[in-house]
């Protein structure tokens, strides 16, 4: 596609707008950048300026819709309720997201994975596993690493392996993948998208213009995810858990006597997993089914499979002390990420950690995953909230404060040997953080603190030093 001219206004800068207004300006594009915050100081919109981008801050004016403009480049977590979004739209205006245009210019075919949780394990455990001589793979989308700067290196026999989030794909027009993959759809991320129904349309975009040519990848145990993907032209590999009829046997990957196969194939142990909970089980079945696509080798898998220890803040372990062991599920911004992470530990008494953005809902569906929580210590705008359903739960031990450091040390010292301590917020960041990388980080920061500066004796006779 020829940009050369085009009037291009990218709303929200950061690191995805830096990436959109770079890229665009090397396509020869006139560009207008527009943030809410204060860019004045960001030696990189200096940089831009220099180049001839015009710079627009401090608030989102209607009157830059008056300007000609092309389309509208906006940020994924810029909402569509806000008014020179609503105002464009009336206007008949294109708003795209970064991956859109990125799929205009790629040369190298993408391996797309979107679902309400999970998608990110899979993302990354996927690129390790497809990562070969024959096809590089790059990482990029919503996993932190911007598409457009990723599309400049891969080549046509490269593959791109992309995390989508509904955000980004509320926002493309044609984007197709090679091959689609959908974990699985819950109810998330309503203050954004309203409804749920307009939470799954952006979702099940990813296969939208899938062709005969193209592959897609989609959890069985779903029945409602079955249903809608059933009228897909692309050529489908199911994964299953739990269904395993004779449909899932001829066509796809499932779990039987704790192997892993695909079609009549086996291809690793369940034993050879190295996350916690079933819900990482389902991610690497998942991951089995897109490698298939590449006739990747079931030794490539297993390797790749026992050597991964998961993703930064998404129910990473972080520390173990004195039989103590500490979990990091920042990631962990609505309540079904919260249970499937309760869920992965079945049998160890679990010290929680929660609170966060208060955005209106309540957490009454905690309540039949509560049943071995041993003590929850809570904070944030949510904290009170929270505190309800854990006390009508039965916890023995509900306190509430005003910081995660806080909560984190009471939690610390109310802990025991053999107890799981969790911090799974089941709410977005945003009320004391800028992102759940930094709530999860000063998590990391203060266990390891009070490691250091406060061990623990009373161990019923063992110990357990050790810490990673």
């Amino acid at each position: 596609m020829d940009l050369k001219g085009k009037n291009i206004l990218i709303i929200g800068y950061a690191m995805t707008g830096k990436s959109v207004a770079e890229f665009l300006l090397k396509q020869g594009a006139h560009i207008t950048i527009n943030d809410r915050g204060d860019l004045s100081n960001d030696p990189s919109v200096r940089l831009l300026l220099s180049q001839g981008v015009k710079i627009v801050d401090g608030g989102h004016p209607l009157s830059l819709l008056d300007e000609p403009i092309d389309f509208i480049v906006k940020n994924p977590g810029i909402p569509y309720h806000i008014p020179i979004v609503e105002k464009a739209l009336e206007r008949s205006i294109p708003i795209y997201t970064d991956v859109e245009i990125a799929y205009w210019f790629s040369k190298a075919p993408f391996v797309s994975i979107t679902g309400s949780n999970g998608k990110t394990t899979t993302t990354q455990l996927l690129a390790n596993v497809l990562n070969t001589k024959e096809h590089p793979t790059y990482l990029a989308g919503n996993i932190g690493i911007p598409v457009l700067e990723v599309i400049q290196q891969a080549t046509k026999d490269d593959l791109i392996v992309l995390e989508m989030s509904s955000f980004q794909l509320a926002g493309v027009d044609q984007f197709k993948p090679r091959v689609a993959v959908l974990t699985n759809i819950y109810s998330a991320h309503l203050d954004y998208h309203h409804t749920r129904q307009e939470y799954v349309e952006a979702k099940l975009k990813l296969i939208e213009h899938l062709t005969k040519d193209d592959y897609l990848v989609y959890n069985y145990d779903s029945k409602e995810l079955t249903d809608w993907v059933k009228n897909t032209s692309a050529r489908v590999i199911p994964f299953a858990r739990l269904r395993v009829d004779e449909y899932i046997k001829q066509h796809g990957v499932y779990v039987e006597d704790e192997t892993i196969y695909y079609k009549d194939q086996p291809i690793l142990k369940v034993s050879d997993i190295q996350l916690p909970g079933v819900h990482n089980l389902e991610n690497i079945l998942a991951v089995v089914a897109a490698a298939m696509v590449y006739n990747i080798p079931s030794q490539q898998i297993q390797r790749e499979v026992k050597k991964y220890q998961g993703m930064p803040h998404r129910n990473q372990q972080i520390a173990k002390s004195q039989g103590r062991v500490f979990y990091n599920d920042s990631k962990a911004t609505n309540i079904t990420a919260t249970i499937t992470a309760l869920q992965s530990f079945p049998t160890a008494p679990i010290l929680y950690i929660g609170g966060g953005l208060d955005r209106g809902n309540e957490f009454d569906e905690l309540f039949p995953y509560l049943n071995h929580v041993r003590g929850a210590f809570l904070y944030g705008e949510t904290k009170e909230k929270m505190a309800r359903v854990m006390k009508e739960a039965g916890i023995p031990k509900v306190e509430c404060f005003d910081t995660l450091v806080e909560a984190t040390t009471a939690a610390y010292f109310y802990a025991r040997f053999g107890d799981v301590v969790l911090l799974s917020p089941a709410n977005a960041s945003w009320d004391q953080f800028k992102t759940f990388e930094e709530r999860g980080d000063l998590y990391t920061t203060t266990v390891q603190t009070l490691i250091n500066t406060h061990p623990y004796e009373d161990n019923g006779g063992q110990k357990d030093d050790s810490t990673q």
